[in-house]
């Protein structure tokens, strides 16, 4: 299994990165991104810190562990900005949050993400046929999530992914050690959004390609 959205003690999460690594790897994990919520206050610091534990002893915990962010809550405008400001420090994923139906997630934000370029856009509701064609485009992999409440909107995620073409991953957004699901659990919600069997074996794909291409980040 692959997630590449979770977050440790760097902004909400309950687990430091070591922790959340370990827990993780027990749990079944091949590969995960730390994606700590982050704007241009904490950018660089959430990467500094993360990138000093994946480059010094990471490979200690025998899976990929790749240094990112979550650009949340950023004004639509400044977008690029701050997703070229944290590739630039760093960052091997770049990951926005996108427009769940549970927040008040800025409109516009899901079309400037995908504009900007980023890996993933995490959550991101009622996503617009136009969006996800863009999506589709741009290579920009849209998120089906195991989080509750952000999953409300997964029926309409997939069946507009799958419409336009658009890639799709099935991400955790884990916050605490009980986020990080089973198998058979992403199965499930995978299952529940409208998937079939090959369409999640794909979305396991996709996520291993980007974890591919984020190596060269290094």
């Amino acid at each position: 299994m692959i997630d590449l959205h979770t977050h440790s003690t760097f902004s909400d999460g309950e687990l430091i990165p070591a922790e959340l690594i370990r827990r993780a790897k027990v749990a079944g994990y091949r590969a995960i991104a730390i994606t700590d919520h982050a704007d241009a206050s904490n950018i660089p610091l959430i990467l500094d810190n993360v990138r000093r534990l994946t480059v010094s002893y990471a490979h200690f915990f025998d899976m990929e562990v790749l240094a990112g962010v979550e650009l949340t809550h950023v004004p639509p405008a400044l977008m690029a900005e701050f997703a070229q400001m944290a590739r630039e420090a760093g960052a091997q994923i770049v990951v926005c949050h996108g427009e769940t139906v549970v927040e008040p997630v800025a409109q516009g934000t899901n079309l400037a993400a995908i504009e900007a370029g980023v890996d993933v856009l995490a959550h991101p509701g009622l996503i617009t046929e136009v969006e996800a064609r863009l999506a589709a485009e741009r290579g920009v992999a849209l998120e089906i999530t195991t989080r509750r409440g952000h999953s409300y909107a997964n029926g309409h995620v997939a069946a507009m992914a799958k419409r336009c073409g658009a890639r799709l991953v099935i991400d955790n957004d884990a916050h605490a050690p009980g986020d990080l699901v089973s198998r058979e659990m992403r199965q499930k919600v995978g299952l529940g959004a409208g998937l079939t069997p090959e369409d999640i074996a794909q979305a396991a794909q996709n996520a291993w390609d980007i974890v591919q291409r984020a190596r060269a980040r290094r």
